[in-house]
């Protein structure tokens, strides 16, 4: 009985266990955002939101100065972008923004007086 009882103990530790792996890293949909969550973000964050047609003057007028970061999946960037955008892909969340931090901050650059756009 003593041995029964310490493999179902070890069991359901690895059973738990296994839980809270697939747990921590299964994919989680993001939440659905709106329009004002979007503006209410950029404004904490200090970045400026421009429309279509803006980014469409900006890269008309001054293409050299612009960097365009197409934030997709790579097999969607494959598909189709903007002309001279560079591939960053990451998810919409706080999480992989932080995760992404470090590696983000090397893709981008030193160069500080350009103006990046994400899509």
């Amino acid at each position: 009985m003593k041995g029964t009882s310490k493999a179902f103990f070890a069991l359901v530790a690895v059973a738990f266990t296994i839980g809270i792996v697939w747990h921590a890293n299964r994919v989680a949909p993001p939440k659905e955002a709106t329009w004002d969550a979007v503006r209410s973000e950029a404004k904490q964050s200090g970045y400026r939101l421009i429309t279509t047609d803006e980014l469409f003057k900006q890269y008309n007028k001054r293409q050299e100065s612009l960097l365009l970061v197409d934030t997709r999946q790579e097999w969607e960037y494959r598909t189709g972008h903007i002309k001279g955008a560079l591939n960053f892909p990451m998810e919409p969340t706080w999480l992989s923004r932080w995760r992404n931090k470090g590696s983000l901050g090397k893709f981008l650059g030193p160069d500080k007086n350009r103006s990046i756009v994400f899509y």
